[in-house]
């Protein structure tokens, strides 16, 4: 086995058992039928919120600056309260991400429907919950008691 085989292994071999994983996850989701209750409470808890943000038509250069003006202060408020966790910019500029200390859709949007921007029209966001990759307990021996 040469060196870069073997650096390679275990970020092989932690993909496949991720993705082992969460086949079997799946497979038991959607083998217990439409219980949305039941599936949710299996997927264990939201830890986080994710926030793609997406400039609109109304965003145009003109208008921008304007809004950024305020955009901006009131953004790095949220991230010094501790609200974002992480702020990032999309590639193709069209928009940011962010990931949010919330735990429910709702609360993230009381955080970001008051920005600037979204009160101008010019962003609107996609907001997910996430969490723990629960899948991953299937790897773990079973406990003895």
């Amino acid at each position: 086995m040469t060196y870069s085989q073997i650096i390679r292994w275990p970020l092989r071999a932690t993909l496949g058992a991720i993705t082992l994983a969460m086949i079997v996850g799946a497979g038991e989701a959607s083998a217990q039928g439409v219980d949305t209750a039941g599936v949710a409470a299996k997927l264990g808890p939201v830890t986080r919120v994710l926030a793609i943000g997406n400039l609109t038509p109304k965003a145009t250069p003109a208008a921008l600056p304007a809004v950024l003006a305020r955009e901006v202060p009131a953004t790095l408020e949220l991230y010094l309260a501790g609200k974002i966790d992480g702020w990032y910019a999309r590639p193709d500029q069209t928009g940011v991400v962010f990931i949010l200390n919330v735990t429910t859709v709702e609360a993230a949007k009381a955080l970001l429907d008051p920005l600037p921007l979204g009160q101008a029209g010019m962003m609107t966001f996609e907001l997910t919950p996430i969490g723990p990759l629960q899948p991953l307990g299937r790897l773990l021996p079973l406990a003895t008691k």
